[in-house]
């Protein structure tokens, strides 16, 4: 069964030759707890780059978004949300952006209504019933726009928030969280059988499994110091198939970034400055600071505003 709870561990094999991370000097390369296939391989050559994104803007509803925690300056959320559009444009990616919908205060937070996965979009159940509607623009962009495959929800029961959804490059991790329960953990499962897929219990008062822990390079997990983040991650090395190696940041929000075609973007120095120390101090890739403070405010990461998609040129006739 592809969704499981690993009760043992698999025999450890030497690993593959191939590009090292992009952790400096002080940990050691990561090694596999079982064999990888070829496909396994390709993904991690071709992991963190894409070549699309699909982003919404900020709408004027955004100030009833579920979970906002202080007033919100939605001219200054705008300006951010713009600077994270640009931020990926630099780096190459093909933007897709949606028009603000007023009817969905909490559109502009993307990551939520898709996960695409070697050119196969699974569209997401919201755990939030007032976000169920924002599947739609995201179904008709990824059909129109980027034609790819598309895998729904069968599950009537079934919820999960795409920022619950933890992507290594060899393996997937589920959050089981107020938003995601196993049900749409299976369908995570189901909808990528070429992966393993585990499921990881997340702390009560915690949104999602990708508010405590994200990539920060190929096999890099970028987590913070805070005791339900390394709690998660003993979790996650427990069960995992291969080993990862971490990079412990101070500030929690800062353990949420994205790795984008060779840049790790992540929060400023004006939002997380010791976290900032951290990935210069201790990464070799390259870096793109983004503030995102008022984003922030409804419960938000760096991952959520967009979803990224990696489309395979198709030959010329």
């Amino acid at each position: 069964m592809l969704l499981r709870h690993l009760s043992r561990r698999a025999r450890v094999f030497p690993a593959p030759a191939r590009a090292a991370a992009c952790l400096r000097p002080g940990a050691t390369s990561p090694r596999p707890l079982c064999s990888s296939s070829a496909r396994h391989q390709s993904g991690m050559a071709t992991f963190g780059r894409y070549t699309h994104a699909i982003v919404c803007r900020v709408p004027n509803a955004f100030k009833e978004a579920v979970g906002l925690s202080a007033p919100v300056n939605l001219d200054e959320a705008r300006r951010q949300h713009e600077a994270y559009v640009r931020s990926l444009r630099q780096l190459d990616v093909d933007v897709i952006e949606l028009p603000a919908d007023e009817k969905h205060p909490d559109c502009v937070f993307v990551e939520d209504c898709a996960v695409v996965c070697n050119g196969i979009a699974l569209l997401c159940r919201p755990g939030h019933a007032s976000r169920r509607g924002e599947v739609d623009a995201i179904r008709a962009v990824i059909k129109k726009e980027l034609e790819l495959p598309i895998v729904e929800v069968l599950d009537p029961k079934a919820t999960l928030d795409g920022g619950d959804v933890l992507f290594t490059g060899r393996e997937f991790f589920v959050g089981l969280s107020g938003r995601t329960n196993e049900a749409g953990a299976a369908a995570v499962a189901a909808a990528f059988p070429e992966f393993s897929c585990t499921p990881i219990r997340v702390p009560a008062g915690t949104l999602h499994l990708k508010t405590l822990v994200t990539m920060a390079g190929p096999d890099i997990l970028a987590v913070s110091e805070l005791d339900d983040a390394q709690t998660v991650l003993k979790r996650i090395e427990r069960e995992a198939t291969f080993r990862y190696q971490t990079l412990t940041v101070r500030e929690p929000a800062a353990a949420n970034c994205v790795l984008v075609n060779g840049t790790l973007i992540h929060r400023a120095r004006s939002e997380c400055p010791e976290s900032c120390d951290v990935f210069e101090d201790r990464l070799s890739t390259n870096l793109h600071p983004v503030c995102i403070s008022e984003l922030a405010k409804a419960d938000a990461g760096l991952t959520c505003c967009s979803i990224l998609v990696r489309k395979s040129k198709r030959p010329q006739l």
